[in-house]
Parts: structure tokens; sequence; C-alpha cells
């Protein structure tokens, strides 16, 4: 069910699992376009809202979790989602306040200047309405199953897009319900996120989480299962998984290789290098072209292609000599 977004993904794919009990699988934004196409969807299959017993979630982004205490509140579903993923539903407003302070110390570090930054945060929090938390009841394990009557799903968890992604694989019909983990028509990016145990927004102390190689080993494992078809959470569903994986594997590397010869101008910054590649891209969309890049240079530094260091607060990049 394509659920309406205000976003530049479009419209987000919902599914609905008939079975015991009537499932949602994610929700849409929260906003009265989305509830009402919702309701469209549902009645057009003989449901409503007050009908649902149960509701998946596949990961944190508010594009998949706006509804969720609209509908929670209507129908009295249960929430099932990754069990680390309960504290954040819990309190999802300290949680969005807390993912804005660790993108803020993030971009301040890599280059982007404070005024950017601080226009960029203002932008972000008039978004945050657009989501919506929850209790999660059925807390999942990865590893562990979600039984409905005459469906088993196996809960694996796969992280890389957000920290929480969760795709949910159906062995007996070959169905893996996918979320944004793997999409048709656009790469799922890997945006750089506040771990789910932190406690705190702080990005300038800890180690930086390394979204890409975290997603690289994500698709990996998902490449390994056989499945007959991905159900997406944006556009078409993907019937050859194995054959995209490997097409964005090869992207990948392509772009390593370009930011690679970006630096033999010298050290920059991953922002500078976001602008070289995308020019007033990577300042209307700083925060995603700085995961983009980050990630990148995550993998050529894994290889000694590429080292850091710190230049008064601010880090720079630097090509290793062969």
């Amino acid at each position: 069910m394509p659920i309406p977004t205000p976003f530049l993904v479009g419209r987000v794919n919902c599914y609905l699992i008939e079975d015991d009990p009537l499932t949602l699988v994610d929700c849409g934004p929260n906003s009265g376009k989305a509830l009402d196409e919702l309701e469209q969807a549902l009645a057009a299959r003989g449901h409503r809202v007050e009908d649902l017993g149960l509701i998946v979630v596949t990961h944190q982004h508010i594009d998949h979790i706006g509804l969720l205490e609209v509908l929670v509140r209507r129908s009295g579903a249960e929430v099932a989602a990754l069990d680390r993923l309960s504290g954040y539903l819990g309190d999802y407003r300290r949680a969005a306040e807390l993912d804005d302070e660790f993108a803020v110390a993030l971009m301040l570090r890599h280059g982007i200047p404070a005024e950017t930054t601080q226009a960029l945060r203002s932008v972000v929090s008039a978004f945050r309405g657009w989501g919506s938390g929850a209790t999660v009841t059925r807390p999942l394990a990865d590893g562990t199953q979600l039984t409905l009557r005459d469906r088993t799903f196996a809960v694996q968890h796969r992280p890389g897009h957000s920290p929480s992604d969760t795709v949910f694989w159906d062995e007996r019909s070959g169905i893996l319900l996918g979320g944004d983990h793997l999409i048709k028509h656009i790469s799922s990016n890997p945006l750089i996120a506040r771990p789910l145990d932190a406690q705190d927004g702080d990005a300038a102390g800890g180690e930086r989480p390394q979204a890409l190689r975290t997603y690289i080993a994500s698709l990996t494992q998902t490449r390994s299962l056989p499945a007959r078809i991905v159900l997406s959470g944006h556009g078409e569903p993907v019937t050859d998984h194995r054959a995209l994986i490997d097409e964005r594997f090869a992207l990948t590397e392509r772009r390593a290789r370009k930011i690679h010869g970006l630096l033999a101008e010298g050290p920059l910054t991953a922002h500078e290098l976001a602008q070289r590649m995308w020019g007033n891209v990577a300042v209307t969309q700083a925060f995603l072209t700085l995961s983009e890049v980050l990630g990148h240079l995550d993998l050529l530094e894994a290889d000694g292609k590429v080292r850091e260091h710190d230049d008064d607060g601010v880090v720079r990049f630097e090509s290793v000599a062969a």
C-alpha cells in the first residue's frame, strides 16, 4: 500500500498481511493525507484501522513510523520492532533530539560551517513532527521468529541504512520484507547515525559509526538468502536481489576510487570532498552527502589508502602514498 510522504523519496510502501492478527508492516508519515490514504487502502481490502492487531516496524526513519502513535491509539494493536529499537520508539521526541545533537557535532567536526549546520538543524527539527513513537510490546531479537497464524518470519537485523534496519524472511514463500535495506531504483543511503545504545548525542567523543562498512556486511548476508522476491520500502519489488546487490557493490568501488583521486589535490575535509562531488547539493543535502563521503573514506582507510588527522577540531583526510 504506497502511502504519500512529503519527502523526495516519494511514497513509502506499507504492507498488509491478512493473517491473524491482521498485520501492518510500517505505517507512513504522521500526516492527515497519509492517514486518509492508508484508511482508503485498508477499506479497499475490507478492513479498518481498528481491525489491526499488530504493527511491525522495519526501522526508525520517520516515513516508516510516523502514524504509529495514532494507529496504536485507535486500534490497540501490538507493536513489534527490533528489541534494541524499543527505547527509541518509547521516547521518540527525546531520541530525535539526541539524533539532532549527534548530527550537528558530526557536521561541525567534518568541515560544514556553523551557519549551515544550524540552518539544517532548524529544517530537520521541523520535520520531526512527521514522526512518532509507541511502546514496543513485542521486542524482537535478531535471529528469533515473528510468528502469525499462517506465516513465520525470521527476524534478521541488517543495519547500515539505519542502525535498526530489520528484514523479515519468510523461507516457505521466498518473500523477504526488506524495508529500506534494498531498494530497486535508488541506493539505500548508509546514513551515519547515533548508535541505538548511546545515552547522549555526543558525536565528538567515542568512535564514529562506520555505516557504509556495516551496510556492506549486511548486504553480504542478504545476498546469501534464496529470496524469490524482496518487498521494499519504496518503489517496485526486487526480483533478483543478488544482481542488484552486486551492482551496488560495484558502484561503491567506483565512488571510492573517485574520492581517492580527489585527495590527490591535497588534504580535504569530508565536506570539501562532497562539494567537489556534488556541488551545491552538498550544502542543501549536507548530512546525506557527508555520510556518503565518510562511508567511502572509511573503506579507503581500512585499505590503507587514506588517513585522517585532526586540524584544530576539524578532521581532514589525505591520500597515503603507495
